[in-house]
């Protein structure tokens, strides 16, 4: 079970990485008398197979340890080249990636910059304008968000400096640009930034760059086989098994979007009683299993193709790992209170790509 003891260590551990930075508390509170009443599951769509609708099984509540995600598994050196504003006359040969090679800037970059569309042929003789910045050279399972905390720069930053698009899985030899003052480096705001984690920076920035002859790890189809933190998982090709169906039988006690109190939420809360089965909404493949941002807990988030993702916050047991397919309605975690939870609940978004969309607009209505 995950405890908030194990969550507040984290953060204290993370603490030591940023100097003067203290944790943010982690207030987890006991959970009330159940007094709510629970709402019966709204129309659930297509009926389940005999598979998703079992019982949670002994054995599979005690499932491995899953392994460090990569960011932690593998620090990223800060060794970024400064390239300074410049120009290139293409010779007899080049490609657009030797030109970034020679020059140290980045391909992508520099056809952004001379406004190169695909396949970005070049040809002899052509001038280049060569941006100029801090170049991170990617090696083999690097991610974005280690490459980010070398630097302390915030990585949905990095994201926007460089265009970056989906699957957001970077390529082994791929110069990214670094933004920030080259010269004055991060100020301490901005290096406690860059180590605090959400849900954006997980999906477009939690993937290890793989090797140039790596594949793609295979889903598998039990939470017994582990991944290394190198490997890589994509999305499925596009969203199957039917429409959305809700996670848990409860009661929707915190919607989408800006609250009373001005804080915006990008999901919403439904109360459970505490160990309540979470339900995949979707088919898809499990992206991240792990306690790594501390306001929400246990966290399962899953990729359902088509761009679609799935969260799921607060758990007091995770049932799934990283890499494992899963089916509409299969049973990923179990609810609870974890991370700054008001009462056993959990927290649910659906995302269309980096923009997160209200879910009750895309599940069954009663």
């Amino acid at each position: 079970m995950i405890r908030a003891a194990a969550i507040g260590a984290a953060m204290l551990t993370l603490a030591g990485c940023i100097p003067g930075e203290e944790p943010p508390p982690v207030a987890v509170r006991p959970p009330p008398p159940p007094t709510e009443e629970r709402r019966p599951r709204q129309d659930p769509g297509p009926p389940l197979d005999d598979y998703q609708r079992r019982p949670v099984e002994d054995d599979e509540v005690s499932i491995l340890p899953a392994p460090r995600p990569a960011w932690e598994a593998r620090p990223v050196e800060p060794d970024a080249r400064a390239v300074p504003d410049g120009s290139y006359v293409v010779r007899q040969g080049d490609t657009l990636r030797g030109v970034g090679d020679r020059t140290g800037a980045g391909s992508e970059a520099i056809a952004r910059a001379n406004d190169l569309p695909p396949p970005f042929t070049i040809r002899a003789g052509q001038r280049l304008a060569i941006p100029g910045g801090r170049y991170h050279l990617v090696r083999p399972a690097q991610s974005g968000i280690a490459i980010a905390r070398a630097y302390g720069v915030e990585w949905s930053r990095i994201v926007t400096a460089n265009a970056l698009a989906e699957p957001y899985i970077l390529r082994v030899g791929q110069r990214i640009l670094i933004p920030g003052d080259m010269q004055a480096g991060p100020t301490r705001a901005e290096r406690a930034a860059a180590f605090r984690l959400d849900i954006d920076d997980i999906i477009t920035g939690g993937e290890p760059a793989p090797a140039p002859s790596q594949q793609p790890a295979r889903p598998a189809a039990s939470a017994r086989r582990v991944l290394p933190t190198n490997a890589v998982v994509v999305a499925p090709a596009r969203l199957t098994g039917g429409a959305f169906m809700w996670p848990v039988d409860g009661r929707v006690v915190k919607r989408f979007g800006p609250g009373a109190s001005g804080e915006r939420n990008d999901g919403i809360k439904i109360a459970v009683a505490l160990a309540s089965p979470v339900h995949a909404v979707a088919d898809g493949v499990v992206a991240y299993v792990g306690d790594g941002i501390a306001a929400l807990g246990g966290l399962v988030i899953v990729k359902h193709g088509g761009g679609w993702t799935s969260v799921y916050g607060h758990a007091s047991k995770l049932l799934v790992q990283r890499g494992q397919s899963v089916k509409r309605g299969q049973t990923i975690a179990l609810s609870g209170d974890t991370g700054y939870a008001d009462r056993p609940e959990l927290h649910f978004e659906l995302r269309k790509g980096r923009m997160p969309v209200d879910p009750q607009t895309q599940l069954p209505r009663s």
